[in-house]
């Protein structure tokens, strides 16, 4: 085999490799709100805009209700987003918890430790502004109730695991 043939055919299999292959599942019908994928099926999660509430040395961010209205049984859910304002390494991922018919997170402003940790998001690019993104949890997340929130604000976006 002469060496340009052998060349010209490992630049093929590259070339083959480097393409993507096109997504072709779902697509979230509106940009900027996480949805669940329950195979393939789109669920909008619960949009809401968390209280903040300072006490003593704590920060309170507060969202009405006892139980968001969308539930999954997934202990690893998985979103797609589709991005326009929103990037998907600015979501963190909270679990909240259920104190006066209200859900809510309490931060401490000292540092200390024993409050809520984000649960750690992997993300997948799927095509231009399309993201996937999962719970990359060794066991997964507890029944409970949870948030995914933009870094900075306070804007949630809410499900609970059952």
């Amino acid at each position: 085999m002469r060496p340009t043939s052998l060349l010209l055919g490992l630049l093929l299999v590259s070339a083959g490799f480097a393409q993507r292959e096109k997504y072709t599942g779902p697509t979230p019908p509106k940009p900027d709100i996480p949805y669940l994928m329950h195979a393939d099926n789109l669920i909008e999660i619960e949009v809401a805009q968390a209280t903040e509430e300072k006490r003593k040395n704590d920060t309170v961010y507060r969202v009405a209700g006892a139980s968001s209205p969308v539930r999954t049984p997934l202990a690893e859910p998985v979103f797609l987003l589709q991005s326009e304002k929103i990037t998907p390494d600015s979501l963190e991922l909270y679990r909240m918890d259920v104190k006066g018919g209200n859900r809510e997170a309490v931060f401490s402003d000292r540092g200390r430790r024993g409050g809520p940790r984000a649960y750690r998001l992997v993300y997948t690019r799927l095509a231009d502004k399309l993201y996937r993104l999962e719970v990359s949890e060794n066991l997964g997340l507890e029944n409970g109730q949870y948030s995914l929130t933009p870094r900075e604000s306070n804007a949630v976006f809410c499900f609970e695991v059952y």
